[in-house]
């Protein structure tokens, strides 16, 4: 292989955009620590943290090599890679060579599999021992994250003599930064693990309002602050497919808002912080996988529709009786989704030769057929894997804390901390009966 002499300009901005990828796992700890009663929110937290931990030794380990090795399949990698020093002084290479360090390459890849971890963590909020999470963090990431990744992610290096591109890129899906491997990964895997944890204690009958409206607007704007780097980044250079992704993912977080807002104002009568901080995330979920494939018209008309659906879909943990604890089924499962489908409709190769044309361009219903079978696929393996995996969890060292210390307070129980002193503080009226998180109708 003629040797590539590294871009200083893609270098820097791929380096740029992993730190703010990184960004957005501690921008889910405020967005879901918002969101649960006070009693829960450094838990919360510390399960987003946990799961940077663990899955960045895992990544080093082997989780890398799983994902982008060649396995010669299109299902798993292989260990080529295991501690990542044969990337060292090499040029990353999926489906071609680009010219930035392997490295970053590897470090840009691993923020994905971090937040993809730490999303599953707001479906079982208030209840779950810290323990049973790390465990199941830890095989969850081995045994679906890195596989699916490479069916997704690794477009593997043909043209340098090598084989084992994932199975869905083969197939042609499109899903340009994770529609399907983020964000329909976790939300199918927090619907199986509800399944199995079971409600808190309440559910259903007591207000579970969120404990810090303030945090949640702040994850969420820390989180669309990140998201440029989670989709322009993507494109791994810094040029005009990186400007496509950003332009996208801004326009369509705008239209996401106002589709949740809309549903709220006609539904409920009023417009609520927690709805727009909500619908900017359905939004940006949506468009993940789309952003490097549609105009920028279509990019808004995805967000305002991922909005708008979102923001029924979350209303149905109610209806079907699961308690999806702060709603990453309604929003990640579906949002993702919603995305990964319409891509099928609004792809046009006018503003990305390297995509497809969807039916709405005259490329007929192919595409989106294809689309369907990639979250159709990711979807029903992570929720199988998940499932068995919780169960043989819940049998083994149990997944839920005790009654008692759910209702006391988690944080205490669990950490021996409390995020609020009130004591003499003068603010114990604040938070004084104030419950945990609703979208979508205890009132």
């Amino acid at each position: 292989m003629e040797a590539i002499e590294i871009s200083a300009g893609d270098t820097a901005w791929v380096l740029t955009a992993a730190a703010l990828v990184l960004l957005m796992t501690p921008a889910v700890a405020f967005f879901y620590g918002g969101m649960v009663r006070a009693k829960a929110v450094l838990n919360m937290m510390m399960m987003s943290f946990l799961a940077l931990a663990i899955v960045t030794l895992l990544w080093v380990a082997f989780g890398y090599s799983l994902a982008f090795g060649d396995g010669g399949n299109g299902f798993i990698g292989d260990l080529s890679f295991a501690g990542l020093q044969p990337l060292v002084g090499e040029v990353a290479v999926n489906g071609g060579a680009y010219p930035i360090p392997a490295l970053i390459f590897a470090m840009f890849q691993l923020m994905f599999a971090v937040i993809t971890v730490a999303l599953i963590t707001g479906a079982i909020a208030d209840r779950t021992k810290f323990l049973a999470w790390g465990i199941f963090a830890a095989v969850w990431a081995t045994l679906v994250y890195f596989p699916v990744a490479h069916w997704v992610f690794d477009f593997g290096d043909a043209e340098l003599g090598g084989s084992g591109a994932g199975w869905l890129t083969t197939l042609g899906v499109l899903d340009f930064a994770g529609g399907t491997a983020v964000h329909i990964n976790a939300g199918a895997a927090a619907l199986a693990l509800v399944i199995v944890i079971g409600k808190r204690v309440g559910f259903g009958r007591a207000p579970m309002r969120p404990h810090s409206l303030p945090f949640v607007v702040l994850g969420a704007s820390l989180l669309f602050f990140g998201w440029f780097g989670f989709n322009a980044g993507s494109a791994l250079g810094a040029g005009q497919v990186a400007a496509l992704a950003f332009t996208n993912t801004m326009v369509a977080t705008a239209g996401g808002i106002i589709g949740w807002l809309l549903v709220e104002r006609l539904r409920d009568g009023h417009a609520t912080s927690l709805g727009a901080a909500s619908g900017a995330v359905a939004a940006l979920v949506a468009i993940t996988p789309a952003c490097a494939f549609v105009a920028p018209i279509g990019a808004i008309i995805i967000g305002l529709l991922a909005g708008v659906i979102c923001a029924f879909a979350v209303t149905l943990k109610y209806r079907l009786g699961y308690d999806d604890s702060l709603d990453v089924v309604g929003v990640h499962l579906v949002g993702g989704v919603v995305g990964c489908l319409l891509i099928g409709f609004f792809a046009t190769t006018e503003v990305n030769e390297l995509g497809k044309d969807g039916l709405l361009y005259g490329g007929g219903a192919g595409l989106l057929g294809v689309q369907a079978v990639g979250a159709l696929a990711v979807m029903a393996y992570s929720f199988a894997v998940t499932l068995i995996l919780a169960l043989v969890l819940k049998a083994v060292v149990g997944l839920r804390v005790s009654q008692d210390d759910e209702v006391s307070g988690i944080d205490l129980a669990v950490h021996a901390e409390t995020a609020y002193e009130l004591g003499e503080s003068g603010g114990g009226g604040v938070f004084a009966g104030i419950g945990h998180h609703s979208h979508g109708g205890e009132r």
